[in-house]
C-alpha cells in the first residue's frame, strides 16, 4: 500500500461517488413515461421539472466548488448525499407537478450538482500533476458508468414494481453505500496527509479561504466575465449540454419508445451509449495530455453534430443504423470535458479551475435545461423529436467555430507523462 499514492484512493472514492450520483440523476429518464401514465402529466410538464433540475444542477457546480474551498470536500459531499437520499425518498409520496418540481427539480439537483463534473476537475487538479488529463477523463466517464449500471436496473424495477421502488432504491443506495465510503476514505488535499500531488515534488499548502462561499463564487464570475475565452468556452459548453444531458439523456428513452421500443430496451440503448462514452472519455483524457485541446473540441463537436442530424432517419432505418449511432455518439458524448477542463486550468489557473469550470458547467446545464424543455415541447407540438434532434445537430456545428477562436496562453514546459 505504501507504493500507492493516496491520490489514487481519492480518485477511486470520487469515481464511486460520481458514478452513483450519475445513477441518481439518470432516474429522471425512466420516470417520464410512468409519471405520464399514472398522473396524466404531459411531456412538457415533466420536461419543465427536468429543466429546473438541470439549471439547479448546473448552478450547483460553482457554488459547490466555493463551499469545497471553504469547508472541504468530505463535508460538502456528505451533506449532498443526505440531500439526495431525502429527496428521492420523499418523491415516492408526490401527487402533484409542483412536488416533482421541488423534489426532482431542486432537492435532487442541488445534491447531485455538488457531486458532479466540477468536483472531478477539482480532484484532478489538486491531487495530480502527471496524468491529470487521464484522471479528468476517468472521473468524467463516471456519468457513463452510472448510466450503464443504473439505467437498466431502474428500468427493470419500474417495469416490474413501479417507479416508486426505483426512487426508493436511489434513496437507499445513497444512504447505505455512498455515505460510509465518503466518510471513511475521502480527504481534501495532499497537504493534509503530508504529501505532494501525484507527479509533483513539493507540498502545496491550501490557500486561506475564510470568505462567504456565495460571494466567492459570484466574485470569481465577476473576475472572468471580461475574458473572451470564458464566453467562448461557456457558449460551446452551453451547446454541449443542449446536445447531451438535455436532449439525449432526457429524451432518447421516450423517443425510442415512440418508435416501438420497450422501456427496458430503450433504457439499454442509453446505457450502451454509456459504455462507449466510457471508452471515448478515457481516450479523450489521454489525448488531452498530448494535443491541443481546441483541435480536439472542434472534432468532437463536429462529429456529434453530424450524428444528431442523422438520428431522426436512423429510427426508421434498419436497426444496424441505430446501433451505429449508439457507438458513434457514445464515443463522443462527454469527450468534450477533459479538453475544456484543460483549457480552463491553462487560462485561469489551477487554483481557480474548480469555481471557473463550475460556471462553465452551469452554462452547460443551462443549455441542457433549454433542450430538455424544448425537446419535450417539440414532441407535444409536432408529435415527434425530429426538430429537436436537427436543431441540436446544427448548434454543434456552430460550436466548432466558437472553440476555434479560443486563444491559449503561452505554455510552460510540461512534465513528460509518467
Amino acid at each position: 500500500m505504501r507504493r500507492i499514492h493516496y491520490a489514487w484512493i481519492v480518485a477511486a472514492v470520487a469515481l464511486f461517488t460520481l458514478v452513483t450520483s450519475a445513477g441518481f440523476r439518470s432516474t429522471t429518464g425512466v420516470l417520464i413515461v410512468p409519471l405520464q401514465q399514472e398522473f396524466g402529466w404531459s411531456r412538457a410538464t415533466i420536461g419543465f421539472a427536468v429543466a429546473i433540475n438541470l439549471v439547479v444542477f448546473g448552478l450547483g457546480g460553482p457554488f459547490a466548488a466555493a463551499f469545497v474551498e471553504r469547508y472541504g470536500m468530505r463535508r460538502v459531499i456528505t451533506v449532498a448525499v443526505l440531500g439526495i437520499s431525502t429527496g428521492a425518498g420523499l418523491s415516492t409520496l408526490m401527487r402533484a407537478p409542483w412536488q416533482l418540481d421541488i423534489l426532482w427539480g431542486i432537492v435532487n439537483a442541488a445534491g447531485t450538482g455538488a457531486i458532479s463534473v466540477p468536483l472531478g476537475a477539482i480532484i484532478a487538479n489538486r491531487w495530480f500533476v502527471r496524468r491529470r488529463g487521464l484522471v479528468t477523463g476517468l472521473l468524467t466517464a463516471s456519468n457513463a458508468t452510472g448510466q450503464l449500471i443504473f439505467l437498466p436496473l431502474l428500468a427493470f424495477i419500474v417495469t416490474h414494481w413501479g417507479w416508486r421502488y426505483a426512487a426508493g432504491t436511489a434513496a437507499a443506495v445513497a444512504l447505505v453505500l455512498v455515505l460510509p465510503v465518503v466518510l471513511v476514505f475521502m480527504r481534501d488535499r495532499p497537504y493534509d496527509l503530508g504529501l505532494a500531488p501525484y507527479g509533483g515534488h513539493a507540498l502545496e499548502p491550501p490557500p486561506a479561504s475564510t470568505g462567504n462561499p456565495f460571494a466567492t463564487a459570484v466574485g470569481a464570475l465577476a473576475d472572468v466575465r471580461r475574458s473572451s475565452a470564458f464566453w467562448l468556452l461557456a457558449g460551446s459548453f452551453f451547446i454541449c449540454g443542449a446536445s447531451t444531458n438535455g436532449l439525449i439523456a432526457t429524451h432518447l428513452i421516450p423517443a425510442a419508445m415512440d418508435h416501438g421500443f420497450g422501456e427496458v430496451a430503450a433504457a439499454s440503448l442509453l446505457a450502451t451509449i454509456g459504455v462507449f462514452d466510457l471508452v471515448g472519455t478515457l481516450c479523450s483524457g489521454w489525448l488531452t495530455d498530448r494535443y491541443d485541446p481546441r483541435i480536439l473540441l472542434a472534432w468532437y463537436y463536429g462529429l456529434r453534430g453530424l450524428s444528431l442530424l442523422a438520428l431522426p432517419y436512423l429510427f426508421t432505418a434498419p436497426r444496424f443504423g441505430l446501433i451505429l449511432f449508439v457507438v458513434f455518439y457514445g464515443l463522443d458524448w462527454v469527450a468534450t470535458v477533459p479538453p475544456t477542463v484543460a483549457l480552463t486550468a491553462e487560462i485561469f489557473g489551477r487554483e481557480k479551475v474548480g469555481i471557473v469550470f463550475g460556471w462553465l458547467f452551469a452554462s452547460h446545464m443551462a443549455g441542457a435545461a433549454v433542450a430538455a424543455w424544448g425537446a419535450g415541447a417539440a414532441r407535444t407540438w409536432f408529435g415527434g423529436y425530429g426538430w429537436a434532434f436537427g436543431t441540436s445537430g446544427l448548434l454543434c456545428l456552430f460550436a466548432v467555430g466558437l472553440v476555434a477562436q479560443i486563444a491559449r496562453p503561452a505554455r510552460q514546459p510540461a512534465l513528460a507523462p509518467a
